[in-house]
């Protein structure tokens, strides 16, 4: 059997390339409804908008329902908690997702123009909300989320759903729906032609600097906020029991992996760099490459983000004890081993199955392509 200090590394690892891989995807699909009302001003703009992410939408959305997944089977403890203390959160998320598909297939049925202005607000809100709601996610990571545990492991929150839009976090949730709407932008500057590029290139350049300006706002905002220490011994074989360690608060904390391995720095310097070329790039008029700048910016904020909490999954501000480590929230050996197995095969087949959709799906998207009638559309 697979080494189990090895597996929960591995599965840690996994956890947050797919987290990337679900913002790379789903993250343009976001970023361009959050646009839809605003950078649409023709009503074929707006079918444009829509039908560039037609065909993948659904598909990118499995990365989302594979991250959760993966989660529930590898960190059992954290999908509870997460699920206690983010609850009404979460339903934001999902009531604000429902939008997504039903607003695609009803917004054309009735030819109204105030029937079409309702489910464009409606798709916004698919794309806005889980933008931001993320964003504020990690945001509370960062601050401590209030849970303990009792004798029997029960967790209780004692939080509210008003103390989860704590200032950083909203910083952190503004921060999310910047980068993913620069995002969107540079995939609408791949996919559409005319005014409707030119004015994606201009929200691009204004996005990619935001994020910059944000993502050092809050960097710097965090090197003085407390973070969370483990000050004992977590023996990396052992059962998953979180409260068998002891855990200190200290400002400045969460940069203590990196001024131990300053190399590690490189990510958020990607995350900073990225934005940069994404504007040089989206200047040049080379499209494709402001796209992968701004997917590259999405991966460098994530990892700093991973790499700082490193090995901290939930850290508890109530008793900071009780907090989730990567080495103590997983499930046991042999259901780590296979699913390991199984992220292996069908990793692969999601790669396969998105490269595929996005090579047939590859072209701009013009007026007459939406016009003609000879392409099934939205």
């Amino acid at each position: 059997m697979i080494d189990y200090e090895f597996l929960r590394f591995v599965w840690w690892i996994l956890i947050i390339v797919l987290l990337i891989g679900f913002s790379v995807t789903d993250g343009f699909d976001m970023g361009v409804l959050t646009l839809l009302p605003f950078e649409g001003k023709k009503e074929v703009e707006k079918r444009i908008m829509i039908n560039t992410i037609a065909p993948h939408w659904d598909g990118n959305q499995v990365w989302l329902l594979t991250a959760g997944g993966a989660m529930f089977a590898a960190w059992p403890i954290v999908y509870s908690v997460s699920f206690s203390g983010f609850f009404i959160a979460m339903i934001l998320v999902l009531g604000a997702l429902f939008f997504r598909p039903v607003g695609f297939e009803y917004r054309g049925k009735v030819e109204s123009t105030a029937w079409r202005k309702w489910w464009d607000f409606g798709l916004f809100l698919g794309g806005f909300i889980p933008s931001v709601v993320f964003g504020v996610a990690i945001g509370n990571l960062l601050e401590g989320v209030p849970f303990h545990f009792n004798e029997l492991m029960q967790a209780t929150y004692t939080g509210t759903f008003w103390g989860l839009l704590n200032p950083f976090a909203l910083l952190c949730g503004i921060l999310s729906c910047a980068m993913l709407t620069t995002h969107g932008a540079n995939w609408l500057q791949m996919k559409t032609t005319d005014a409707l590029r030119a004015r994606s290139q201009k929200i691009s350049e204004v996005g990619a600097i935001i994020t910059l300006i944000l993502f050092v706002i809050g960097g710097i905002w965090l090197y003085f906020k407390n973070g969370f220490v483990l000050t004992s011994e977590v023996n990396p074989y052992g059962p998953s029991n979180p409260m068998g360690k002891d855990v200190v608060m200290q400002a400045g904390a969460w940069f203590n992996n990196y001024n131990s391995h300053p190399v590690l720095y490189i990510f958020p310097l990607i995350a900073i760099i990225a934005p940069i070329f994404n504007v040089i790039f989206s200047k040049a008029n080379r499209n494709g490459w402001a796209f992968f700048s701004s997917a590259l910016t999405m991966l460098g904020i994530i990892t700093t983000f991973a790499i700082a909490m490193f090995p901290f999954i939930m850290p508890s501000s109530t008793n900071p004890g009780m907090s989730l480590l990567m080495w103590d929230a997983t499930s046991s050996q042999l259901t780590l081993t296979i699913m390991f197995v199984l992220a292996l095969i069908f990793t692969v087949i999601l790669l396969a199955y998105t490269i595929w959709a996005y090579i047939k799906m590859f072209g701009r998207i013009d007026a007459n392509y939406i016009e003609s009638g000879k392409n099934p559309t939205y």
